[in-house]
């Protein structure tokens, strides 16, 4: 344990982790029930699955880790090693083979939760995170892909991102396979072929906004030497296959039915591809007889997802409005969600196939656009502040915030050291309280309290003019009896 020079531990967060405070977890929270209320509208389940699985359970499929079983946080107990669950996919393949003949087919649910991955923390990249995941598993159709598409476009705008300011991307890694086929690193009769080669090409291809075509290109053909003088090496593929895979980058046309012709050339002969290619052509159908034009949900051949995972249709959600960088530059967003087909997961606890398809939403970054966006991170309104005045009448002030919650309104009694009262104003400034309530010994005889009205004194001493402050004074006093009925009035009138 970390310790300062005294023998005592510090009170510091582990590298890698942070606390959350107030209106974090409350924006977190209702950002997550708008979520939550489009996926039970869909007629998918709740499940809070186990945070901690066997090893075995969650197998190799954490993403970019070539090592079964790395990044994870585990730990021996008994004849089983244990680890925390780096996502929500993982537990769900276990539970679905575990509860199987008790669960509907298609089983439909969601989950919400923090996951762990004991990976080198960096700027905005923590051990410990929330995710947000709906899917579907047992339904071999693609109109479960195109289902959970729709479903993220309402979910983005029902918790606040606009129409316009986001766009569901839809790829097929069937379609990948083919051109790969095409590029001729990819043998259907031997998998195991080439397999070296097309790692270098997805993951090149997955740099292109990175590198550019040229940086792209490089990676493709003898290897590409970066700003620092660092050399990786290519996947040595001929000027013909750099083409082909070139070309399938670019292929996105201005409507999904020109992209889609476009894909169909791409594949050739390949058998894969064009099962990928009619794929998407349904996807886009689907989507667009629901109402979700391209505008909304598109084919864009640039969308590559930890590919080794995925099997059919693969998707991600880009916000597209743009925000400034630490040094003033605009950007955009970028990615908030994703997901697609995985139909091999279940098939390690159950030996057979079953179709699943899903989609998790990256609740960090979303709350993080909503915030750049202004539609949340706004002051929380605190609680209203009853103060202590006589600690001989605790119990009315109990009495009082007791009404109040009652009725619906956020409101505590100030519990520290009552001798000082500005200390307790300060207290209510600092908790962000919209009204303090005071009763005296002298109010107390007269049957009335004191409404301070603390959104309106902070203005008023900020900017109000001599006159204003007259007309306008931000403490009343009201009947007891009224209480309720005027504190409410003070909210909603802010």
């Amino acid at each position: 344990m970390a310790k300062d020079r005294k023998g005592r531990p510090r009170a510091e967060t582990p590298k890698g982790f942070r606390d959350y405070f107030g209106a974090d977890v409350t924006e977190r929270a209702e950002m997550l029930r708008r979520v939550a209320d489009i996926y039970h509208r869909y007629g998918f389940e709740a499940l809070e699955s186990s945070a901690v699985e066997t090893v075995e359970a969650l197998g190799k499929f954490l993403p970019d880790v070539d090592r079964p079983n790395e990044g994870v946080f585990a730990w021996q107990e008994e004849d089983d090693w244990l680890a925390l669950r780096y996502d929500l996919t993982a537990p769900l393949a276990r539970v679905y083979a575990q509860h199987r003949n008790d669960l509907p087919t298609p089983y439909r649910r969601y989950a919400m939760g923090p996951v762990w991955r004991n990976e080198k923390p960096g700027p905005g990249r923590f051990r410990q995170f929330y995710q947000c995941d709906a899917d579907t598993v047992g339904a071999p159709s693609v109109a479960a892909d195109a289902e959970m598409c729709a479903m993220l476009c309402d979910a983005l705008e029902a918790v606040g991102i606009e129409r316009g300011d986001y766009v569901v991307r839809v790829n097929n890694r069937k379609v990948l396979n083919g051109v790969m086929e095409a590029a001729g690193v990819l043998d259907p009769a031997d998998r195991d072929r080439f397999k070296h080669e097309r790692g270098i090409v997805l993951r090149a291809i997955d740099k292109l906004d990175r590198l550019g075509d040229a940086g792209v290109r490089a990676l493709l053909g003898e290897g590409r030497k970066d700003e620092s003088g660092d050399y990786t090496a290519g996947a040595g593929l001929s000027g013909d296959q750099s083409d082909i895979v070139m070309a399938f980058m670019s292929a996105k046309r201005a409507d999904a039915a020109t992209t889609v012709a476009r894909l169909r050339e791409l594949v050739g002969g390949s058998g894969i591809g064009a099962d990928g290619v009619a794929e998407l052509e349904l996807i886009g159908e689907l989507s667009a007889e629901q109402g979700y034009a391209d505008d909304r949900i598109e084919i864009d051949p640039s969308v590559v997802r930890g590919l080794g995972y995925y099997t059919g249709p693969v998707f991600e959600a880009e916000l597209t409005f743009e925000i400034t960088d630490e040094k003033g530059r605009p950007q955009r967003f970028g990615s908030v969600a994703g997901g697609g087909r995985y139909d091999d997961l279940v098939k390690r606890f159950t030996g057979q196939a079953v179709p699943a398809t899903g989609v998790s939403i990256g609740v960090d970054r979303l709350l993080a656009a909503l915030r750049a966006k202004g539609r949340t991170g706004g002051a929380a309104r605190g609680p209203v502040v009853v103060t202590v005045m006589d600690r001989q009448q605790m119990a009315e002030y109990q009495k009082m915030a007791a009404d109040l919650r009652a009725a619906g309104v956020r409101a505590e009694v100030y519990l520290g050291n009552p001798k000082n009262f500005g200390n307790q104003l300060k207290y209510a400034d600092r908790r962000g309280s919209p009204v303090a309530v005071i009763q005296g010994e002298d109010e107390a005889a007269r049957g009335v309290v004191q409404l301070k009205d603390l959104v309106l004194g902070a203005r008023l001493a900020s900017e109000a003019t001599h006159e204003e402050w007259k007309a306008q004074p931000a403490q009343r006093e009201v009947p007891r009896g009224e209480l309720v009925a005027e504190v409410r009035r003070l909210l909603d009138s802010h």
